[in-house]
């Protein structure tokens, strides 16, 4: 594909991610990426600023899907999309603490498959990092408000905890491997900062209901023998699902225009 050329994109999804995502390629602001279409299960008629297809057709007038809709798209259909040979851009890297689905998906071609950081930065410097040898210790800290943690495994004592809690209460510890199949809406930062540290075992996590959350923050801490790392982020949850934060949507168009070829892009 030459510079020239732009990306046809298809967008998985039109929830709070996909219409902020939609939305800006409809309108133009993503140079050299054009929204030729949407998919979604539900019939969204008007609503929507392209057509509204199939997969299937999607992946005949697309070279680039967007998956902007959780993890099970990404288990049912990511594979399929790489196989045809269109690039997939994934926002829901929960599915890849499903290690034989990761590792299909980065064997799987002619189209190839990114990531996008999300919620949270400094996971390039953590890949840099990880290049020169493995980090030590690696822990995630998550922290949003009890109602958008709640999930049905939980038995009535947490619950109970979580809903009249005054102070922040631990829901959940384990690695990056274990917690994003817990809290499928809500994790996504779990599974990539493991992405980016190339272990999901060696992350430790802890995910934290706070009553007096008023933004959503995440704080990475990494060591090993080449330095030491702290990053903390604090983001307002979107209105339209307080699961995620506001800033997602934007970090995927940010990948976006990366792929696009934007000039002065941070890669």
């Amino acid at each position: 594909m030459s510079s020239t050329t732009p990306r046809r994109v298809g967008l998985i999804g039109w929830g709070a991610i996909g219409r902020v995502v939609g939305g800006a390629l409809a309108a133009g602001e993503i140079p050299g990426a054009e929204l030729v279409c949407v998919v979604d299960n539900r019939p969204l008629g008007d609503s929507v600023p392209a057509p509204q297809r199939t997969l299937e057709q999607a992946l005949e007038s697309c070279d680039l899907i967007v998956e902007a809709a959780g993890q099970g798209v990404v288990r049912e259909w990511g594979t399929t999309i790489l196989a045809h040979g269109t690039d997939l851009l994934v926002a829901s890297t929960g599915a890849l603490t499903d290690e034989t689905l990761a590792k299909e998906l980065l064997d799987t071609g002619p189209g190839r498959v990114y990531f996008t950081g999300g919620a949270v930065g400094g996971l390039d410097l953590l890949q840099a990092v990880r290049a020169m040898g493995p980090l030590d210790d690696v822990r995630l800290t998550t922290t949003k408000l009890p109602s958008t943690l709640e999930q049905p495994w939980m038995d009535e004592e947490l619950l109970g905890r979580m809903r009249s809690a005054t102070a922040p209460v631990e829901v959940m510890a384990g690695t990056a491997r274990d917690v994003p199949v817990k809290f499928p809406k809500s994790t996504n930062v779990a599974a990539s900062v493991a992405l980016a540290v190339g272990d999901s075992d060696a992350v430790r996590v802890s995910v934290v209901a706070d009553p007096a959350a008023r933004h959503t923050s995440h704080v990475v801490e990494a060591s090993g023998a080449h330095g030491s790392y702290r990053f903390e982020v604090r983001h307002l949850p979107d209105t339209a699902n307080p699961a995620t934060s506001q800033v997602v949507p934007y970090a995927v168009l940010r990948s976006l225009a990366a792929l696009a070829g934007r000039t002065g892009q941070i890669l």
